[in-house]
């Protein structure tokens, strides 16, 4: 059939075009299946049906102001873009059935800057500009998603994450819940001066756990809690009518009433504080307590926290480890993002490793050799899931270098019974031997500043696959000034060394996002990975591998990759636009992550970052496939910065 041919046939499809049909197509997909009926019907009708050759150029940057809306109906778009210092083009994104283009360049009234071509036989469902105008006018929905794209969808995502474990709760409350909401009722207070005996009243009368001392402008000056009252009571020596100001704890932590219900339990779970203040201007407006939270959320962080760190033995925290898997499903309930999640299975890990410490101190006796426990990899990063293993060492200070030996010795058995431990609640000993147990991580701070030394100027890709983890750099328990001075000198030399960051570079442009030029997803073809691809190695990677060297290259101290992308922004060094698209990316494909582990736990399935995208509904892939495509570009950015 000819081209002309098929036009004639699509024009007469245009005319007599199935609305039932077209109108069923546009529900499977987003933002079309949010869109009131009688909008959706309206674009329908003002839309017609093309045909694009394969390799025929559909929208190109020279063709001026783009003048038509465009839905892929069946095929394959590609977007093409020639990228400074390449002599080809390079395709920088795919778009296929029930997508759409080319939303910035309409709503910004100019030409593409990306060459759209169709990869395969494609039809399109197009709208004039005028008619494109009026429906961004008329359907809320549609101005929203155009202007935000694939932030939208994303909040129908989590909404839907939120809404099903919802439903499996009966939760009826967010974490994302303003403090200054929850705290309505008028806080308990009175001045320093005040008996004990009469604050205690005011706190029975008025049935809360706390009093906050306050000075003549409101401002809180103290707290005393229930828990301040049973100490002042076990030790006997302080006289009831002696002034509060006596036994109260000065200084209280406060938050904003424009915090979250999150801020206040990471809060509290952190800190081991059961009661908040909530300040504006620095007056005290209300008080949130633990029980608040709890009779709010039902998430009971702060308690769980509480007994991991009071553990009596190993065999209870690993009982108390498995809350932590069913905290997961409660928190998304509560409209906790995955980074807020994976933030507070971090700091309950921490809580454990301490505890794990401790216990084995009490076990094997004092050392007598002050040390600190370092964490690497994702608990550096502070992006621990359900599925976690151990990467940690041991640093130690010692007077004289000749003592190194005899010390490590000392320290060694400990760090084996402290790795046993951490074993026996769940996380799973490296395969690579990255624990404090190897005797080469093990380490005086000199050694450690030696051994980052040699990581600088011994760099190459090869060595940099097993070094670039410990950049990713944490002090869990134990002094941290030594250590962190250490670290901060090699953050020095690191900004400062330019074949350092290109192997850094070439390291981070290993993993390739799994999305091909002609499909949608990259899959394994063979084996028991058949059909699925990686959502650690393939997404989240290439997102962790960038921020980190940007950050390296820059001077930035923190370790998380969300953290590192929002500094990163601040410091000019990514474009605003791209750090948000990166960081929703990231959140996605943690999210989808996680839901993963949730349905292997339940099915009592070992973890496993592999996924089938065919399993995936429509919205889903929709963005999992976006998602893979700002890795993409973020590699594309890297690989131009370093000239790869």
């Amino acid at each position: 059939m000819s081209k002309e041919d098929i036009y004639a046939q699509t024009g007469k499809i245009a005319v007599t075009q199935n609305v039932h049909g077209t109108l069923t197509f546009l529900l499977k997909y987003s933002p079309f299946n949010q869109m009131e009926t009688s909008h959706l019907a309206w674009m329908v009708e003002h839309c017609q049906l093309r045909f694009f050759a394969k390799g025929e150029s559909i929208i190109r940057p020279q063709d001026g102001p783009v003048q038509h809306f465009h839905v892929v109906k069946q095929g394959l778009v590609r977007g093409e873009r020639m990228l400074s210092g390449q002599t080809a083009p390079d395709t920088t994104f795919e778009i296929s059935a029930g997508e759409c283009f080319p939303l910035a360049a309409l709503i910004g009234e100019r030409a593409t800057r990306t060459e759209h071509l169709a990869g395969d036989d494609t039809f399109c469902l197009t709208l004039p500009r005028a008619g494109f105008v009026t429906l961004f006018s008329m359907s809320a929905v549609f101005r929203d998603f155009a202007m935000r794209g694939v932030s939208s969808l994303l909040d129908q995502v989590n909404q839907q994450a939120q809404t099903q474990a919802a439903e499996n709760l009966g939760a009826q409350y967010s974490l994302q819940t303003r403090l200054g909401d929850l705290a309505v009722r008028a806080p308990v207070v009175c001045s320093s001066a005040l008996p004990i005996r009469e604050a205690v009243r005011s706190m029975h009368e008025a049935s809360v756990g706390s009093i906050v001392i306050v000075d003549a402008g409101k401002r809180p000056t103290g707290i005393f809690t229930l828990r301040d009252l049973r100490g002042v009571v076990a030790d006997g020596v302080v006289q009831m009518d002696e002034p509060i100001g006596n036994v109260m704890t000065p200084a209280p932590f406060h938050l904003p009433p424009s915090a979250s219900a999150f801020d206040a339990a990471l809060a509290m779970t952190s800190r081991h504080i059961a009661h908040i203040c909530v300040v504006e201007q620095r007056q005290l407006t209300g008080v949130v307590s633990e029980r608040d939270l709890f009779s709010l959320q039902r998430v009971d962080l702060v308690h769980l926290a509480r007994t991991i760190r009071h553990a009596p033995r190993l065999g209870t925290l690993a009982a108390l480890r498995t809350k932590i898997r069913h905290l997961v499903e409660n928190m998304l309930a509560h409209g906790a993002s995955s980074t807020q999640i994976t933030h507070i299975i971090t700091l309950l890990n921490d809580h454990t490793v301490c505890r794990v410490i401790e216990l084995a101190i009490e076990e094997h006796g004092e050392p007598d050799v002050p040390f600190t426990w370092l964490c690497f990899g994702s608990e550096g990063r502070r992006e621990q899931t359900l599925h976690t293993d151990q990467d940690n060492g041991l640093l130690f200070e010692t007077d004289h270098p000749d003592q190194t030996e005899a010390l490590r010795k000392h320290l060694l058995p400990l760090a084996a019974l402290i790795n046993k431990g951490l074993a026996d609640c769940g996380f799973a000993l490296c395969t690579g031997n990255i624990m404090a147990s190897n005797p080469t991580l093990c380490l005086s701070r000199t050694e450690w500043a030696q051994r980052f030394e040699q990581f600088l100027h011994s760099a190459t890709p090869a060595n940099l696959l097993a070094s670039s983890i410990f950049f990713d750099f944490r002090v869990v328990w134990g002094d941290s000034v030594g250590a962190e001075d250490m670290f901060a000198e090699v953050l020095r030399k690191t900004a400062s060394n330019s074949l350092f960051q290109r192997h850094l570079a070439q390291n981070a442009l290993r993993h390739r996002p799994p999305i091909g030029r002609f499909r949608d997803f990259v899959v394994s073809r063979s084996g028991a990975a058949k059909d699925t691809l990686d959502l650690k190695v393939q997404g989240l990677t290439p997102f962790v591998d960038g921020a980190r060297l940007l950050a390296l290259a820059h001077g930035i101290a923190e370790c998380n990759t969300i953290e590192r992308l929002r500094q990163l922004r601040v410091a000019g060094v990514i474009q605003p636009l791209d750090a948000d698209a990166y960081e929703e990316a990231y959140h996605f494909i943690q999210l989808i992550r996680m839901q993963q582990h949730q349905i292997q736990d339940k099915e009592g399935r070992p973890f496993s970052n592999r996924i089938d995208p065919d399993k995936l509904n429509n919205l889903d892939r929709l963005i999992l496939r976006e998602s893979f495509r700002q890795a993409k570009r973020l590699q594309a950015g890297l690989a131009w910065r370093y000239q790869l």
